[in-house]
This record gives C-alpha cells, structure tokens and sequence, in this order.
C-alpha cells in the first residue's frame, strides 16, 4: 500500500470522474431496485491498478453531543464519500481527506465493505460484534492508517468475517473499533484481537472491549 500512496499515474481527474459518475448513477439505480439488490460492483479496477479483494466505501458523520439519535436520523445524517474497488483508488480518496486527529465535534469516519453499511441493523452487522479500543488524544490519525490498511490488506485472516472500520472522535478521547459478523464465534474474535495488537502496536496493559450490536440497541 504504501508503494502507491504517492503515484500518480495522470489519470486522476479521469478516474475521479468516472468514479463520481459510477458513484451517481450507482445512487440512481440503487433507489430505483429493492434493498436486496444493491449489493452489485459498480466501481472497478482501473487498467494496471491493483485489485482489492473486496470494495470498500469511506462514509462520515457528525452529530450534536447530548442530542439522542434514533437509527432513523443516524441514517439519515450519514453521508457516503465513495466506493473504491483497488489500491490507486483508495490512495486518491485518503489522500484528500481530513485525518481524523483534525476532526472537531462528534465525527466519526467508517469504512465498510461495500454493500454493508455501517449500522447495527445492516443484515450483514447484526448477529456481529466489535472491538474497541479508547485512544488518548493525538493517537487516532496513526492508529487509524494502521488498522484500515491491515484491514485492506487482508492481515486479519478471518475469511469474510471483517465487516468494515470505524474511527470516532470526542472531546476527551477518540475511539477505533473494527467490526465483524459473528459475535458467538469466539475463535474468530479472539484472531481480530490478537491481530489488531500487532497491526496497532498496542502497549501489553491496552484495555480492549468486545461489544454484540445487540447489547449496542439495547
């Protein structure tokens, strides 16, 4: 991943429009066809670019502190950055967007397989779980770079269990978790665990949490 942070092939502007017009008629058809429908690829590999094995999409959100959300408003105060289907494109997309260490308020930055949006209500998110880890200020940006490049990668070695990524940032401290699909498979939480000490370098004494989406809606 880093090989590519820098390239720029000349065909930015190109493949950013094409993307963007992807992504719009994407919009189009998805509110045009029934939920169970949606999940098709419609953004691919450039020519010479390095494939990901799945699509993801970036989305952020911001909220009012203090103000209850119900999923409704959640869902409607989301907002979709883009779908990116190989290397080259997530760089153009990281590489435009605020790092979450600048971020103000209640922000929070997600990134999902696409297909899967990041609720707990999404099928593919409600029989799952994830795990959270409470950073201290001026860690989330590194943290952040680490998790979802291992997560692009492949390094957590759970098969399709990876859901997708999330970075929240709050007043007093900012918050990763990465979610997964099976909460009761204890074998698998155990290796996104293990993984994710090692792709953050976390200290042996770091508090980690797993939490069910169920107990999450409750």
């Amino acid at each position: 991943f880093i090989r590519f942070k820098d390239d720029d092939s000349g065909d930015h502007d190109q493949n950013e429009e094409n993307n963007t017009q992807k992504d719009s008629e994407k919009e189009k058809n998805d509110r045009e066809k029934p939920q169970s429908t949606t999940k098709r690829k419609a953004v691919v590999p450039g020519p010479a670019e390095h494939p990901l094995q799945y699509n993801y999409t970036f989305w952020y959100s911001r909220r009012t502190p203090g103000r209850p959300t119900s999923s409704q408003s959640y869902e409607q105060n989301i907002k979709q950055i883009g779908t990116f289907a190989s290397v080259e494109q997530f760089w153009r997309f990281y590489s435009h967007m605020v790092r979450p260490g600048d971020l103000t308020g209640h922000s929070d930055f997600h990134l999902f397989k696409e297909g899967i949006k990041p609720m707990w209500e999404d099928d593919a998110n409600k029989n799952g779980g994830k795990w959270i880890i409470r950073l201290r200020k001026g860690l989330a940006s590194r943290c952040w770079e680490n998790l979802i490049l291992a997560m692009l990668g492949e390094q957590f070695m759970v098969g399709e269990e990876i859901c997708g990524a999330v970075v929240s940032v709050r007043f007093q401290e900012d918050i990763i978790s990465i979610w997964n699909k099976t909460a009761s498979d204890q074998a698998t939480t155990a290796r996104i665990r293990d993984t994710l000490r090692r792709v953050l370098n976390l200290p042996p004494n770091t508090i980690m949490e797993y939490k069910t989406h169920t107990d999450s809606i409750k």
